[in-house]
Parts: structure tokens; C-alpha cells; sequence
């Protein structure tokens, strides 16, 4: 599978395809259904591309500790469409693998605005 550029899952992604995306965390949610939603950008677009992480993801847990804005990683998962207003696409992660962090109270990242 080869990394495909978050533009390119936006504008027009393989829905129902194994997708490979990489880049920065700008927002991270959880859910206190045991999920999370992060919100990622590799800089290929101004929008976001929305994943949707959950219990399956091995390591979830241990994950959500590290997953903070300006986070680099990697996330394998199915391109579906969105049930949510405000994009078409999000990507449900089989996969999740961290590059680097970012600590927040050395690097006080804000939440980027559209």
C-alpha cells in the first residue's frame, strides 16, 4: 500500500480502500465510548482529515497518552464516508504508529483555526 496525501483522500479517495496517511495531529477527542477522533494534516491541504481511532487500534490505550498536538504519525485504516457534517471522507485507523511527539508543556501548540 503507498502513502496517499491527505488532498488526494479528500478530493477524491477510494471509499471502502486501504488508505496510508501521515502527518501532524492537530486536535485530538475522546469519546468516553472508547474512541477518539484526530484530526490530521500533512500540509498537501488546509483541511483536515478526520480519523476515527477505537479499542481495536493495538496499543489504543497507551496511544491516546502520547497523541497530542503537533504529534507526527502514521495511520492505516479504511477510508469511509462520513456520517459527520463538514467533510465527505474519514479514515477509521486499523493501524496507528507514533513518529514523534510533541510536549505540550515545552511546545504550547494552540489549536489552528480554519
Amino acid at each position: 500500500m503507498q502513502r496517499m496525501k491527505i488532498a488526494a483522500a479528500l478530493k477524491n479517495g477510494p471509499v471502502g480502500e486501504q488508505v496510508d496517511v501521515r502527518g501532524w495531529v492537530r486536535t485530538r477527542r475522546e469519546s468516553k465510548q472508547g474512541f477518539a477522533f484526530v484530526e490530521l494534516n500533512d500540509g498537501s491541504s488546509m483541511a483536515n482529515l478526520q480519523v476515527v481511532v477505537d479499542q481495536s487500534v493495538p496499543g489504543y490505550e497507551q496511544f491516546l497518552k502520547q497523541l497530542t498536538t503537533g504529534s507526527s504519525i502514521r495511520v492505516v485504516g479504511e477510508l469511509k464516508a462520513s456520517p459527520g457534517k463538514g467533510q465527505a471522507v474519514e479514515v477509521h485507523a486499523r493501524e496507528l504508529t507514533i513518529y514523534g511527539t510533541a510536549d505540550a508543556e515545552k511546545y504550547p501548540l494552540q489549536k489552528k483555526t480554519k
